[in-house]
């Protein structure tokens, strides 16, 4: 099983140990996030220790108040190190409000940009702000693969499986009894197009509930998907990856 997107660095055990107790359960490649430019750093040098391990670099929507275009140009050179497999996460959050909405989605637009000239997909966060992501994407992303992470946009599936280059990445908050529509969408999302996410250390999936989430967890999130999708645990792992190889070009 793949983790397509969790954060090392963010995480309360040792790397090396997450890592290992990740591979002891299956885990073949994690990529670990960064969201600005010092946990980029932290994320590219996870990758350079770790053979399993990959970067994907960007300037989150909560980190993009104020930013400048030496801000973004930063981006954009880490991005360019070998181990780092996509932009971001980046896109809009209007939930938290942590930075203005025209700094978000400069900062937006500019990685959409970097995505475009690295020829790496777009790893998008989206809160309270879909109506505006989409649109965004909608008019700038056109030929730049995109995943959408830890997906909660059940009643914009339809929309978003429209666009073939689209990835959409279930987290563990999949398995919370109270997301039955996430549930209902992922069920309509094609093999070779669905991934899965930890996120760790947030969004723990039932049965591990109300401990810290680490990225050996993404079997229990894959596991209820495959149970929702009648499959084989096996047969999702080999779509997973090919849903991976096909998103990130490893």
């Amino acid at each position: 099983m793949i983790d397509s997107h969790t954060h090392l660095a963010s995480c309360q055990q040792p790397e090396a140990e997450l890592v290992a107790a990740a591979a002891a359960v299956g885990v073949s490649r994690i990529v670990t996030v960064g969201t600005d430019a010092e946990s980029c750093r932290l994320a590219l040098a996870a990758a350079e220790r770790h053979p399993e391990v990959y970067a994907a670099c960007g300037l989150h929507p909560n980190e993009a108040a104020g930013c400048q275009e030496a801000d973004l140009e930063l981006i954009a050179q880490l991005a360019r190190h070998p181990r780092c497999v996509a932009i971001g996460e980046t896109g809009l959050d209007y939930y938290h409000e942590h930075a203005p909405h025209s700094d978000q989605q400069r900062a937006f637009r500019a990685q959409i940009e970097i995505a475009r000239e690295l020829q790496k997909p777009v790893v998008i966060h989206t809160r309270e702000a879909a109506d505006d992501t989409l649109a965004t994407l909608a008019e700038h992303a056109d030929g730049v693969k995109v995943i959408l992470h830890c997906f909660s946009m059940p009643e914009r599936i339809e929309e978003c499986l429209e666009r073939p280059d689209w990835f959409i990445s279930f987290a563990g908050n999949i398995t919370y009894p109270a997301n039955a529509a996430l549930r209902t969408a992922m069920l309509t999302v094609p093999a070779g197009r669905l991934l899965v996410e930890t996120d760790a250390p947030y969004l723990t999936p039932v049965p591990l509930r109300g401990s810290r989430n680490v990225p050996a967890n993404v079997v229990h999130t894959a596991a209820a998907i495959a149970l929702e999708r009648r499959i084989a645990y096996a047969q999702l792992e080999r779509e997973v990856e090919a849903a991976a190889a096909a998103a990130f070009s490893w």
